[in-house]
């Protein structure tokens, strides 16, 4: 795996442990020979990972759009910092640059672009894996909903089980190393989707 691509806070968050997080991930990136990919700004859980990936002497990949750019919160002194027009080509970019997905602690960006990549995977346009470091419970209550989701039938639980997660940056990333993606009938989920409660339908 070359390069995976993080999404995380603009923010430090309320607690230390989301920045020594980010910390650790970027170490572990160092170790495990993996560059960051992710959203190019010089603050919060996204600066923190990005400078510790460079000090160490790692590969960082920022893309940030140009409205962001100009608003003085980009990396400037990353060695590759690509700028482009607009959200939608940051994420096309990030996703193109990139063998897998972390989503860290953050708001609403980090859990749009996490969701819509696991999306994406769901629908058979990527198999890379899409993980979760589920730091201080922060996620906890996500992953119950999704639980409940597969329960109500609106998620297949071999989608569910596509998300790796983990709360050690470490054994997350070798979990990446030992991802192999499912082979899913998208049409056959589908079908089955929409069948009447309670219905099975023969293979």
């Amino acid at each position: 795996m070359k390069r995976i691509c993080v999404f995380c806070g603009s923010s430090p968050g309320a607690k230390t442990e989301y920045i020594e997080a980010a910390t650790a991930l970027g170490q572990a990136f160092v170790r495990h020979g993996v560059g960051l990919v992710y959203g190019g700004a010089n603050v919060g859980a996204m600066g923190q990972i990005a400078r510790t990936v460079l000090q160490a002497g790692g590969e960082v990949i920022g893309v940030i759009p140009r409205e962001l750019l100009e608003k003085n919160v980009a990396y400037q002194d990353l060695p590759d910092l690509r700028v482009v027009n607009t959200m939608h080509q940051r994420k096309a970019q990030m996703s193109e640059l990139s063998d897998g997905f972390i989503a860290l602690p953050g708001g609403l960006g980090t859990i749009e672009e996490f969701f819509e990549v696991l999306a994406w995977n769901q629908l058979g346009l990527h198999s890379k894996p899409c993980g979760i470091l589920n730091v201080n419970d922060y996620y906890s209550k996500v992953i119950e909903f999704l639980d409940h989701a597969v329960g109500q039938q609106f998620i297949e639980k071999t989608h569910r089980e596509m998300i790796i997660i983990d709360v050690n940056a470490e054994s997350l990333l070798q979990k990446f190393d030992n991802y192999k993606a499912p082979d899913v009938d998208k049409t056959a989920w589908i079908l089955q989707m929409n069948s009447p409660p309670g219905f099975k339908r023969e293979n």
